[in-house]
């Protein structure tokens, strides 16, 4: 594997490079960047000091990763970002830093699509095979899990969380939690509309797990009984799929409520 560097690219002498790079015309790599294995930087990119980058990763030209974060309690504490393997960061992407408030890392997972102009905030944490589309963005202390699909212009509030496996419609303005597994959208009527069947066939989850998932949410979405009535309903399921005890536990732990 070739290591290709362009000679205007800036790299500081305390940068780490893996084996194979390919760095980009003036691209920027400060002190404390790491650059895996096969990861390209590309031209005008800056990976800020601070942030790591795994083995073939794609950072496309105009990005920057590992900015200070938005944050105005932010004193200039050393601060992460980590991101894994094999990611691909599009044109003019921005993602932050965490802060000391936040545990001090903002950390992504492998195999994501981050399309241009999206936005990761401080503190953040994503698991893996996400897209994120483009203009999407996500606010401070956000949680998203993995096989979650991002639409267009979407926006997630701070501390809001997005489960495992969920779809999110193009424009949507998340202040709640999105639940797994579902198809959410909306801007200022967010609705659930029922299980991401599609991503999950996709995802080869058997007759039986989709049948039992399909059951969870007919209790979960159930109108004519609380949330505390759903969930208790749920809890009380044996025996409960993989998937269903993702969900129920996804619901006992939110802090700022759950989209129905």
């Amino acid at each position: 594997m070739e290591t290709r560097i362009h000679p205007s690219a800036f790299i500081d002498p305390k940068a780490e490079l893996g084996t194979g790079v390919d760095i980009g015309a003036f691209a920027v790599l400060e002190a404390g960047s790491k650059i895996g294995d096969g990861t390209s930087v590309g031209h005008h990119a800056v990976v800020h000091g601070g942030t790591s980058l795994g083995k073939g990763n794609r950072v496309f030209p105009h990005a920057v990763v590992g900015g200070e974060p938005q944050d105005l309690k932010f004193a200039g504490q050393p601060t992460r970002l980590e991101i894994g393997d094999e990611n691909m960061i599009r044109e003019f992407t921005t993602m932050s830093r965490g802060t000391e408030e936040g545990g001090g890392v903002t950390r992504i997972g492998s195999h994501n699509l981050f399309m241009a102009y999206t936005h990761v905030a401080h503190d953040c944490m994503l698991g893996d095979h996400i897209v994120v589309a483009n203009c999407a963005t996500l606010a401070g202390h956000c949680h998203v899990g993995s096989h979650v699909v991002i639409g267009g212009l979407g926006g997630l509030h701070q501390r809001a969380r997005i489960g495992t496996g969920a779809m999110v419609g193009a424009l949507s303005r998340l202040s709640k939690d999105v639940p797994p597994f579902s198809t959410t959208s909306g801007c200022d009527d967010v609705k659930v509309y029922g299980l991401n069947k599609i991503g999950l066939k996709r995802r080869g989850l058997s007759k039986e797990e989709l049948e039992a998932l399909e059951n969870a949410y007919r209790i979960f979405q159930n109108s004519k009984i609380t949330f505390s009535e759903a969930l208790a309903r749920l809890e009380s399921l044996e025996p409960k799929t993989a998937h269903v005890e993702i969900l129920v536990e996804f619901l006992k732990t939110s802090d700022r409520g759950v989209y129905r």
